[in-house]
């Protein structure tokens, strides 16, 4: 029973490790792009049941600074990343969740960056969760206003999102590294407990066999 125990407890505990290797954390987009430079425009959904599987697609569209309507610049889905306006061409790159149809992280990186691409972005998830008996869909939008200086100026909202982004995974890695040593010694406790129980076993079976041996002699007698 206890080997048993230890068999779910140490099954239990891989499987909590594998998904929380794939720990998301949000963090916005930086905002200000130096012309001629290149650019990440960050777009980050983490899925708020990471045991579920999913799949996304993904969409960008983009407002020029000064207009009224948005245009759509970018898809990513199962068969790749589809540049779909002109002005954008050969100058994006995927630049987030790869290998994998369960996108969260949607960013995007821009080459060569323009004054004229100053703006708004915004970028949707179309997400499906497929749970046992059906599935939900679920629609996912992030904006990101750009500003395109001509010199670089770091400014304090870009300095607190870094700092918050590290906060963030390093808070995870701490989660993490305490519910591995909590598993472990779950482990370790229900391995004594194991042995403690064969040992137990093994002296009983000794110490019937050695009763039978001295039943056995005074018949003998």
């Amino acid at each position: 029973m206890a080997s048993s125990h230890l068999l779910l407890l140490t099954l239990f505990c891989g499987l909590f490790v594998y998904r929380c290797h794939g720990a998301c954390a949000e963090v916005d987009s930086d905002t200000e792009a130096v012309a001629g430079k290149g650019f990440k425009l960050g777009c980050i959904s983490c899925k708020r049941r990471s045991e579920v599987d999913g799949a996304a697609t993904v969409e960008w569209y983009f407002r020029p600074k000064g207009e009224a309507d948005f245009m759509r610049i970018y898809t990513y889905n199962e068969d790749g990343p589809t540049i779909e306006h002109d002005h954008f061409v050969d100058r994006v790159d995927w630049n987030g969740s790869k290998r994998s149809n369960d996108i969260q992280d949607a960013s995007i990186y821009l080459l060569n960056v323009t004054f004229n691409d100053s703006g708004t972005y915004s970028c949707f998830f179309n997400r499906i969760l497929f749970y046992e008996n059906y599935e939900y869909n679920t629609v996912v939008t992030k904006v990101v206003h750009l500003t395109v200086v001509a010199k670089a100026s770091r400014g304090t909202a870009s300095i607190v999102s870094e700092v918050m982004m590290y906060v963030s995974i390093i808070g995870l890695q701490v989660w993490l590294l305490i519910e591995m040593i909590y598993c472990y010694r779950k482990i370790a406790a229900a391995g004594e407990e194991a042995l403690r129980e064969a040992a137990n076993a093994e002296y009983l079976a000794i110490a019937s066999e050695s009763k039978d041996n001295c039943a056995g002699v005074q018949v003998g007698e």
